[in-house]
């Protein structure tokens, strides 16, 4: 056997021992182990990824020492990034809905291109937000339509994020009244409730052969943040719409009902060049919007297209998603 052929054959078997031992999610930025924190409160994690920071310790900086702040909304949290970064910085943990990827209000959008426009879809209805090979994320529009309009308000109610086999629901659940101090998120995994705990770490989480899926509270009620590893992370809000913001627009809306609905900011890690969504399209190469910029509210067409049957239905007119959509739930 001849030097060249043996070294072939050394690099091959090397290879796939390195694939073997590859974790789904081992080069995530939040592949790591916690360590005690400094006396100044300052918390301190080992880097467990792959490559330049495998075994580093990095440490939160004073301005922002805890990843989870009890006081999310004022204080910034520590982002530790053990990928080939190998950072710390500061950053909310909310939703920003005038951020890259936001989708809050009578559905306000900002695209992965940067422009805004509204997408207004109709009451009752559900559509594709982002469809591609193995992600699909469909939205359930809630709304009510006063006398004499022509078009429904809407919001967006729940969201099904199916990769994979799996699906994780984040829905706001209907009230009658808004009381800050009651929660009023829901999370379903594989259609099964999940509770997502309010002490300790404050997370929910699952280990697959895949991937993680973590569902943390970014402050006490109705703000999580979503991750699925490898594939998205959401900042998701819940909120209603209140008595001077019904004045104000004009929704005639009910008593009996405040129209609780989500606001989310994502960030997505490995979408394909033929992505496709309502707001998935947005982050194509080259992609160029369609919308009249300078208007007031510029208007994004394509109910038509990126209208599902339900909520759990990867079916659309463009809709690209290859996997298979694991249970759901009945009805929001």
């Amino acid at each position: 056997m001849s030097r060249v052929l043996v070294i072939f054959i050394v690099l091959v078997s090397v290879s796939a021992v390195s694939a073997a031992k590859k974790g789904a999610y081992d080069a995530a930025s939040t592949n790591y182990k916690v360590l005690s924190p400094l006396g100044s409160g300052q918390e301190r994690v080992l880097c467990l990824a792959r490559g330049s920071c495998n075994q580093k310790i990095l440490t939160c900086p004073k301005e922002c020492p805890e990843r989870k702040p009890q006081m999310n909304k004022k204080e910034k949290a520590c982002f530790i990034d053990c990928s080939s970064k190998c950072e710390v910085t500061c950053k909310w943990r909310i939703a920003n809905c005038n951020g890259y990827g936001s989708l809050c209000y009578d559905p306000r959008f900002v695209g992965g291109d940067g422009v805004m426009f509204y997408f207004h879809g109709n009451k009752n209805g559900n559509f594709a937000i982002v469809s591609d090979e193995n992600l699909q994320i469909n939205a359930h529009f809630i709304g009510t339509r006063p006398a004499g309009r022509t078009r429904d308000f809407t919001w967006v109610q729940a969201f099904s994020v199916m990769f994979d086999t799996h699906n994780l629901v984040i829905a706001a659940k209907k009230v009658s009244s808004w009381d800050d101090s009651v929660d009023s998120l829901v999370v379903r995994w594989n259609g099964e409730e999940v509770e997502v705990p309010t002490g300790g770490e404050a997370e929910w989480r699952i280990n697959l052969e895949e991937r993680e899926v973590v569902v943390e509270r970014t402050d006490e009620r109705n703000n999580v943040r979503v991750t699925v590893s490898g594939i998205v992370q959401m900042d998701i809000k819940v909120r209603p719409i209140g008595k001077e913001e019904d004045r104000v627009h004009n929704y005639q809306l009910p008593e009996d009902d405040v129209f609780a609905h989500l606001e989310t900011q994502f960030k997505f890690f490995s979408l394909s060049d033929l992505v496709e969504g309502v707001l998935g399209k947005t982050y194509r190469p080259g992609y160029v919007s369609p919308v009249k910029i300078g208007v007031p509210m510029p208007m994004m067409g394509g109910e038509d297209k990126y209208q599902t049957p339900s909520l759990f239905s990867p079916l659309c007119n463009v809709c690209r998603f290859q996997g298979k959509p694991g249970p759901g739930v009945a009805k929001y």
